[in-house]
């Protein structure tokens, strides 16, 4: 059984969320760099980690890491890894880069070197001077850290934050990958009631239904993966019916959301309908000030708006300024607030709990988080 090195790249800040995700599908041995988790994993464990990771943003593998501080280097180093097991003849085998504090710092050489180096180990391989790169998709990633070359291939293909049932988003939405990493962050359970009050495309209140019931988020997608000849269909589809029969669509939910934008509850209805939750997940467009969480001991998970998503920064502390007298009602929920804002806890009118610095792609964020009351055993 051929044993791979794999990495699961995570946002800054949640590597630890992706590791314990990895953890919990058993993959206990693991190394964590900022944003990699480094696993072993066979070629299952590569259907497996696609479909089942809700916080990473790919999962990769780890051809091999080198010193290169020449082209020579980076050129020998590439060209000795066994391409011809991954890449078929029709392969199409694209080239990306990065580069940080390397003497090797044009990333258009550096992939450029790459993809002449892994071309004539094909040509040594396949006795062929021209690739017709028809096939299946395998992209090759060169990174260069401290003139350190890390050597991958992408096996999900599109970000693993795209599950597949958002067909249409509203302003600068959240991530599905980030939603469900602060579903897991909060301290929410399936036998409590959530509650968001800017819902916006929902994605905070789908994830967290899918975390409930225990559906893997890949469940309604492609990878690239899938039809590559070294991966069989049927480790694919051994995979696929393990994550159909761990679903448990038996929890009762109460998960609601509201927002002042019709057109947005409008998105998120669409997209709870394809996640097959509508009867899971309610939907109103109110404002802040109007909206009415039910239930006792429950949980706002939000990210309010903010200045970019809508245009006004006066209008979105209006706004974080109204959730703030709105929560006084409900002194035994907890609140989970994902924002830029620097003004959360003024408005809430209490310091946070704890806060946690994350990114919402390039926005450093808090995750502020007010603790109330646990329910009563």
């Amino acid at each position: 059984m051929t044993q791979l090195q794999l990495i699961a790249t995570a946002p800054m800040g949640l590597e630890a969320v992706v590791a314990r995700e990895l953890q919990q599908l058993g993959y206990t041995e693991q190394r964590v760099e900022n944003g990699r988790v480094h696993f072993k994993g066979t070629f299952i464990d590569i259907c497996r980690a696609n479909l089942w990771l809700r916080s990473a943003g790919r999962v990769l593998i780890n051809m091999g890491q080198f010193p290169a501080t020449t082209f020579e280097q980076l050129f020998e180093g590439v060209k000795a890894m066994d391409w011809p097991m991954w890449i078929p003849e029709d392969g199409e085998f694209p080239v990306n880069g990065r580069s940080q504090k390397s003497q090797l710092s044009s990333v258009p050489a550096c992939q450029s070197i790459v993809k002449k180096a892994i071309v004539e180990k094909l040509k040594e391989h396949y006795h062929t001077d021209w690739f017709s790169e028809d096939g299946a998709r395998f992209v090759i990633e060169v990174s260069l850290l401290h003139d350190e070359a890390l050597i991958t291939i992408d096996t999900s293909g599109f970000g693993l934050h795209k599950r597949g049932y958002r067909t249409h988003a509203t302003i600068a939405p959240l991530r599905e990958t980030m939603a469900a990493a602060i579903v897991q962050l909060s301290r929410w359970q399936p036998d409590r009631p959530l509650y968001d009050p800017f819902c916006g495309s929902g994605t905070i209140l789908i994830e967290a239904a899918m975390i409930a019931w225990n559906i893997a988020p890949g469940l309604r997608r492609e990878f690239d993966s899938e039809i590559w000849p070294i991966i069989s269909a049927d480790l694919w589809n051994k995979a696929r019916e393990e994550a159909y029969d761990a679903v448990d669509d038996s929890i009762p939910l109460q998960i609601s959301g509201s927002d002042i934008d019709p057109h947005a509850i409008d998105v998120a209805q669409a997209a709870v309908s394809k996640a097959g939750l509508n009867k899971e997940i309610s939907l109103k467009a109110l404002s802040v000030s109007k909206a009415k969480p039910e239930g006792d001991y429950g949980v706002i998970i939000t990210n309010p708006p903010y200045g970019e998503r809508l245009g006004d920064e006066q209008e979105a502390e209006l706004a974080i300024r109204d959730f703030g007298r709105t929560v006084l009602y409900y002194p035994n929920w907890s609140y989970f607030v994902f924002s830029p804002s620097k003004s959360i806890e003024t408005y809430m009118g209490k310091p946070a709990n704890k806060k946690r610095k994350l990114y919402n792609g390039r926005i450093q964020c808090d995750l502020y988080q007010f603790f109330g009351p646990l329910p009563p055993r």
